[in-house]
């Protein structure tokens, strides 16, 4: 039901799933996997792939064992594995005639503000063009000190700045259980969680593959980011073919369901911050357009006050000096000094660019 209903998907596939223990790729799973993704995609569905396996295809190309590589060294080996591991998406994906895109991502991309906005940006213009785009961690310029360590947390920020609606890390089990299922007959899988507490902790392993470096741990971490951004999120075997849709037919996974919707999480977001870059103040026409759910536009807006960027936020203030609203600004202060007071249709002549019609979308803005 998660799955079906979402709008905007985030797959994460380990390396344990392109590669594997005999250092053999699995590309009839890679094939079947792309089939998945075909008919996902049909069903209207944005889907973004982050997937492992640079630094395993590396050492595979070179002929190398990946547990006696330094970070430096380990750099180098993902430079030479990217281009093994997005060659072997393009065969792979090109058969089932899916446009595929490469992005690159490190820690700081999507956790400082105007990163994670141009990176949500370049997504958005991915899917406009009907393209995949494939995330990877960026190994050839990231630090021990900055390393994301695993791609489960790195899957959770990028549905994070994305906005999706949910996450499906696959795995090599079922989901999470009540004990080791490797170990214990009578171990029993979790179908729903919607409160990440010490027990649920206590029952990640920390136990990796070889290629991998995350563990339960790390989803569970994952899932924790998930939850702040109103994003549900699933655990799921991804070892059988046709994983995704095994999830909507069979339903065998383990769901972590938040209790506060994307909406609500991303408003909440927003008026929690303390400080504002700047105002906007508007007429009485956009106030009552405001105080009935829509978007600010630009027509609407009389005056600025301060200097800001895209995606920063920004009072709105009606008449008689009310502070109306917080709002993330589609624009920035000089490109609004342009545009105020003029028709949307107008702004791509006043720009010398297309850009939203918004300067703010009513989905991130929130009244005070």
């Amino acid at each position: 039901m998660y799955l079906e209903n979402s709008r905007i998907i985030v797959v994460k596939i380990g390396s344990s799933l392109i590669i594997d223990e005999k250092k053999i790729i699995r590309k009839k799973w890679l094939l079947e996997f792309a089939k998945d993704i075909k008919n996902i995609k049909k069903k209207n569905k944005n889907i973004i792939i982050v997937s492992s396996g640079a630094i395993a295809l590396g050492c595979k190309k070179l002929n190398i064992a990946k547990k006696k590589l330094k970070i430096d060294q380990s750099q180098a080996v993902a430079s030479v594995g990217q281009i093994e591991l997005m060659n072997l998406f393009k065969k792979v994906f090109s058969n089932q005639k899916i446009n595929i895109s490469q992005i690159l991502l490190t820690l700081e991309d999507t956790e400082k503000r105007r990163r994670a906005i141009n990176a949500k940006r370049t997504i958005e213009n991915l899917f406009n063009l009907n393209f995949i785009p494939i995330v990877n961690e960026n190994d050839t310029i990231a630090t021990s000190e900055i390393k994301y360590g695993d791609n489960d947390r790195l899957a959770s920020r990028v549905a994070q700045i994305s906005d999706a609606d949910c996450l499906i890390l696959l795995s090599d089990v079922d989901g999470l259980y009540t004990k080791n299922p490797k170990i214990y007959k009578n171990a029993k899988l979790i179908k729903k969680v919607e409160r990440i507490n010490q027990n649920i902790i206590k029952l990640a392993s920390t136990k990796t593959s070889e290629y991998g470096s995350g563990g339960m741990k790390t989803k569970i971490d994952a899932a924790k980011i998930c939850a702040l951004s109103g994003c549900k999120m699933a655990i799921a075997n991804g070892l059988i073919e046709r994983p995704l849709s095994n999830i909507i037919n069979k339903k065998i996974c383990t769901w972590f369901v938040p209790k506060i919707s994307k909406l609500d999480a991303r408003k909440k977001w927003i008026a929690s911050t303390l400080q504002t870059k700047g105002c906007l103040r508007i007429d009485e026409g956009a106030q009552k357009a405001l105080q009935k759910g829509k978007s600010l536009l630009a027509a609407g807006v009389k005056s600025i006050e301060g200097s800001f960027n895209k995606g920063d936020q920004i009072k709105i203030i009606g008449k008689n000096n009310e502070e109306l609203a917080i709002g993330l600004s589609s624009f920035s202060s000089n490109e609004i000094n342009k545009i105020k007071g003029h028709q949307s249709n107008k702004i791509e002549e006043l720009l010398g660019y297309k850009s939203k019609s918004e300067v703010i979308h009513k989905d991130d803005m929130v009244e005070i």
